[in-house]
């Protein structure tokens, strides 16, 4: 038997079957037509002037003239603060229903409704609507103030107010995904880490604070990530409520981006595509990083 073994040599290497690959192929080409395709194409257009018939590479010249013109900067600033107060207040609005709606309280499953109802509107829709409620003379937001003697300020004409308004609106909208995130987080985590708390003598504040706060941090990050990215690339809200006014002063790069195309500046819009993206690369990645870094050493 080990004389016949040897004779006929080492095993051939098994032939690795081709057909796993028939199960990727449709999703890799889709990805490329939808995904890969469009982002090298805007990358090309976005070192060229170009229009629907023909193109002329000038190189860098749309990246300059975008950080130089300052209402593209303001966009970028705006963008940036937009996006951290949103997913700032999604995050502590989010945990704070959280913690209320798992808790045994008349109707909570009705109010679990109430609160991941504005989710499911047509964003469009909430801004006509809220554009309405905050009109500075006719809306019912300042009609209700002015009941109690309170003079209402002009929510989306106050260059100082229009952008922080329209966030406002955001987080109304989309602080009911951020609760059921924080919902099933909470659900998760096993009763028995509240029980040896109380039995410790821990107060409420001290079971959320070393309890849930710790163990909820999965969910934390979750809803850090998604609002971030939302608030970054955020257009149709800004645009049904005041289509970047007064002036520039609630303008997002998204935004800017479409008014320089209604405007037929298509490299430069493209070139702004491509600061976007390089953008929420920068800033999500390394908060992606960090965030999963600190939950790996919880």
């Amino acid at each position: 038997m080990t004389t016949l073994s040897q004779a006929s040599g080492p095993p051939l290497p098994k032939r690795r079957s081709t057909y796993p690959m028939w199960f990727i192929t449709p999703a890799a080409v889709i990805y490329s037509v939808l995904f890969l395709f469009p982002t090298f194409s805007s990358a090309w257009f976005s070192l060229t002037r170009w229009n629907l018939f023909s193109s002329t590479f000038i190189g860098l010249d749309n990246f300059a003239q975008f950080f130089r013109e300052p209402f593209l900067i303001k966009g970028l600033v705006n963008t940036v603060i937009f996006a951290v107060t949103t997913s700032g207040l999604k995050v502590v609005l989010g945990l704070a229903l959280a913690i209320l709606l798992t808790s045994p309280r008349v109707w909570r499953d009705w109010l679990r409704s109430v609160v991941f109802f504005p989710v499911l509107v047509s964003t469009v829709g909430v801004g006509i609507t809220f554009t309405v409620l905050m009109h500075p003379t006719q809306g019912m937001i300042n009609e209700g103030l002015a009941l109690i003697g309170i003079k209402g300020p002009g929510w989306l004409t106050d260059p100082n107010l229009a952008l922080l308004s329209v966030a406002l609106v955001d987080v109304w909208k989309g602080v009911g995904l951020a609760t059921v995130i924080y919902i099933a987080g909470i659900v998760s985590i096993p009763k028995d880490y509240y029980e040896a708390a109380r039995i410790d003598g821990s107060t409420p504040w001290q079971s959320f604070r070393y309890v849930t706060l710790p163990l909820c941090r999965p969910a934390t990050a979750t809803v850090v990530t998604l609002s971030f990215i939302g608030g970054l690339r955020t257009f149709d809200l800004i645009w049904a409520m005041t289509r970047g006014g007064p002036g520039f002063a609630s303008d997002t790069i998204a935004s800017v981006i479409y008014k320089q195309y209604q405007a037929g500046f298509y490299g430069l819009s493209t070139a702004g595509n491509v600061v976007l993206f390089i953008l929420i690369a920068l800033l999500v990645i390394p908060l992606t990083m960090f965030l999963n870094r600190r939950e790996g050493h919880q």
